[in-house]
């Protein structure tokens, strides 16, 4: 069988992409063939040919990423920072614009000894086990109140103590549970959360929309119920000092600081934008 060019295998399929709507087409393309090949992204220009049941590979995850079938459910795996969690059907897709919230929490937390973290709303568990990874003192905790999303957090959880990080301590619980963490109250350095904040009826793409869990994604009161829950929740475990930061719809680029700001013991409230330069996540310090 004669060895093809990958550059034009590559090339079709950011072709196919574009024309399904799919919104970073060559970064996906390049992306299926690194882990088809099993090498890294940035190794392919060293790839120049490949045999013919790679190419066939290539175009099969392509025609499913045309579908808009999550890119991240085709390779099995989405990175936040330093880590990267596996994710598949019952569980939200980590994004990179949490990254932003991920370094507001570690540089919170730089210089302080043995700190206590809790993440609200785990999910895949990304948020936590990279704060376990980066902080290798830090205890942290970890909560979610969907056993689908928990089966993934505690798989992810494990591989991550196997490859050496600090284990974290994984719960199942409701954030507007007012005695979750009790024990906690007042002791908490961080809380970090990306709760389901979308409003009902909000557009989304079909990645999202047909993929993510609803629950994950969508929350009632204009997409502010669980950030309420959160904010409370957050006022309550925090030590003085201690930071909260949590995301929201682009949306709620005034609302939810003003949420923030009602409470009174928070303070230094701030919303900052994502990578595209729109409202994404807010945080505020304990008094």
């Amino acid at each position: 069988m004669k060895r093809q060019p990958l550059r034009l295998a590559i090339l079709e399929a950011i072709r196919i992409l574009e024309a399904a709507g799919v919104e970073s087409p060559r970064t996906d393309a390049e992306l299926i063939a690194a882990h088809v090949l099993g090498v890294e992204r940035g190794r392919l220009p060293l790839v120049p040919l490949v045999d013919p049941p790679v190419i066939d590979a290539i175009g099969k995850l392509v025609t499913e990423r045309a579908k808009r079938v999550p890119l991240q459910y085709l390779t099995g795996w989405a990175a936040l920072g330093p880590i990267t969690v596996e994710v598949g059907p019952g569980v939200f897709i980590p994004r990179p614009e949490t990254e932003l919230l991920l370094e507001w929490g570690l540089a919170l937390l730089r210089g302080r000894t043995n700190p206590i973290v809790v993440d609200l709303c785990t999910g895949s568990g990304a948020l936590a086990l990279a704060v376990a990874h980066a902080m290798p003192d830090a205890v942290v905790y970890a909560v979610d109140s969907d056993p689908h999303a928990l089966a993934w957090a505690r798989h992810n959880a494990d591989v991550r103590a196997e490859a050496g990080d600090t284990p974290i301590r994984l719960y199942s619980g409701d954030v507007g549970d007012d005695t979750i963490f009790a024990e906690l109250d007042g002791l908490v350095d961080l809380v970090l959360c990306n709760p389901p904040y979308v409003p009902p009826g909000g557009e989304l793409p079909p990645e999202v929309l047909d993929y993510d869990p609803p629950q994950a994604v969508f929350a009632a009161d204009g997409g502010l119920a669980v950030i309420r829950q959160a904010v409370a929740t957050a006022a309550r475990l925090l030590k003085p000092g201690g930071g909260l930061a949590i995301e929201h719809d682009d949306t709620h680029g005034s609302v939810v600081p003003a949420l923030v700001t009602a409470r009174k013991v928070l303070t230094a409230v701030e919303d900052h934008p994502d990578l595209t330069g729109r409202p994404r996540f807010v945080t505020a310090r304990r008094l």
